[in-house]
């Protein structure tokens, strides 16, 4: 795997982060997710009326990386504007442990882009549900 140039992955994260769709919340996140071949695939946080439609920064990167064929991952930087960084939520977690199981996950508050909490993807979701064949009786 590549060396992740951190500083760089956050500064697109927090460019994301300017188009994210908050009208609701206006708690505005950005994500960035590099390949291991170093292309980095941007997502921000879009929200409706019907909170159970919003989709968060991160799993808007996901999918945008994954339906433009990208299927090895090194890292994915996430931000917004809260003390400590915006951590990923379950959802987020659970699909980070299925498509990129090993990559690094860079946590930041947007305003303080050098205080980095830096997670492994198995750290933040530890027993990931992963294996979908049903057990033999």
């Amino acid at each position: 795997m590549r060396k992740v140039n951190k500083e760089k992955l956050i500064t697109a994260a927090v460019k994301a982060q300017k188009m994210a769709c908050a009208p609701y919340s206006k708690f505005r996140v950005g994500a960035a997710l590099i390949t291991e071949n170093g292309k980095i695939i941007s997502g921000a946080n879009v929200e409706s009326a019907s909170y159970g439609l919003t989709c968060c920064a991160e799993r808007i990167a996901l999918f945008k990386a994954l339906t433009d064929g990208e299927k090895r991952f090194s890292a994915i930087a996430v931000v917004a504007r809260i003390d400590g960084g915006g951590m990923p939520c379950g959802a987020c977690r659970q699909l980070l442990s299925e498509y990129a199981p090993d990559a690094m996950v860079y946590v930041c508050d947007s305003a303080k882009p050098k205080q980095v909490k830096e997670f492994s993807v198995k750290e933040l979701l530890p027993g990931a549900f992963l294996d979908f064949r049903p057990a033999v009786v």
